[in-house]
């Protein structure tokens, strides 16, 4: 078992390793959106779980002592933050600057991004779905929380385009 100091994701989030293709943290969150959306095997490394993905199984998975390191370390969560921002912006959505509890609004360009993922059994639901976890787990609790208020609201707006399901995917997420 690898120490949470040799730990792939620590390396990643607190000392700019690449990834298991030779991605750094800073060079995905510089992608363009259409690259975000195109590529599928960095949302495991941006937002990792404690479970192995189907998607990317050689992507590093949580365990506790890698929880432990990013809740104590300011940096790996701000780091953390930033890739939260940055697939917020993928989806048309941003935090409301100086709002406590944290808020998220649809920013001018909501209707067109959410051409690319508000319909039914998109693979952006998963995303979403591992985008609370891991930020709830790994020390960005209101952040979770803001998003999941954010979903639920376009939820509430949208249900022929988010299957019930996935709303209940995201509650749990939200509460896990």
């Amino acid at each position: 078992m690898q120490t949470s100091k040799s730990h792939p994701l620590i390396a990643f989030y607190r000392d700019g390793a690449p990834d298991d293709d030779g991605r750094t943290l800073a060079a995905i969150l510089a992608w363009d959106d259409a690259r975000l959306e195109a590529v599928h095997d960095f949302i495991q490394w941006l937002f990792p779980l404690p479970e192995p993905s189907g998607a990317n199984p050689t992507a590093p998975i949580l365990d506790p002592a890698t929880i432990t390191t990013f809740r104590a370390s300011l940096a790996m969560r701000e780091r953390l933050r930033a890739s939260y921002e940055r697939m917020l912006k993928f989806y048309g959505l941003r935090l409301i600057p100086g709002k406590s509890p944290l808020v998220i609004e649809r920013t001018p360009d909501f209707a067109a991004r959410a051409q690319n993922w508000l319909w039914p059994m998109n693979h952006n639901h998963l995303r979403l779905t591992r985008i609370l976890r891991s930020t709830l787990q790994l020390g960005l609790e209101a952040e979770s929380k803001a998003l999941f208020h954010a979903l639920n609201a376009i939820y509430r707006e949208f249900p022929d385009r988010i299957p019930a399901r996935t709303h209940a995917f995201w509650s749990n997420a939200a509460q896990s």
